[in-house]
């Protein structure tokens, strides 16, 4: 019976051993399944994240841009009308400039006429002969 209690004791503890080996083995398991969740979490998570960026980047970007066209915009139109009123300005200048000039002109004009006539009077008075004394 010696030999049957050994052989039972043995036989236990080698059932002992493996149930053991097989509590840390079914362990191990458990740990890794539940770290794997947590890395699956997490990317899950920096996944949103940066998803949630990227709209966001796109809609200040779409926004920054929109108000650049606008303010080009702006900027052109001011430019047209700036230039539109020198061009106007430069003109009216021209205009001013030349009814002014054919003004002065024409007072010259008569000047020297008025000083033509002026002078053919009085040269006509000298060319005519002096009278002659009467005897």
């Amino acid at each position: 019976m010696k030999s049957a209690s050994l052989i039972t004791v043995l036989v236990a503890t080698a059932a002992l051993v493996a149930f053991g080996q097989e509590g840390v083995i079914q362990d191990v398991k458990h740990g890794a399944k539940k770290a794997g969740e947590t890395i699956k979490d997490g990317l899950e998570t920096a996944g949103a994240t940066a998803k949630e960026t990227a709209k966001t980047v796109g809609k200040k970007t779409k926004e920054t841009a929109e108000t650049v066209v606008e303010k080009t915009k702006e900027t052109g139109e001011t430019v047209a009308t700036k230039t539109q009123q020198t061009v106007e300005g430069a003109d009216e200048r021209a205009s001013e400039t030349t009814h002014k000039t054919r003004h002065e002109s024409r007072k010259s004009a008569s000047r020297v006429k008025a000083q033509n006539t002026e002078e053919q009077t009085t040269h006509s008075g000298l060319e005519t002969p002096a009278p002659s004394p009467t005897p």
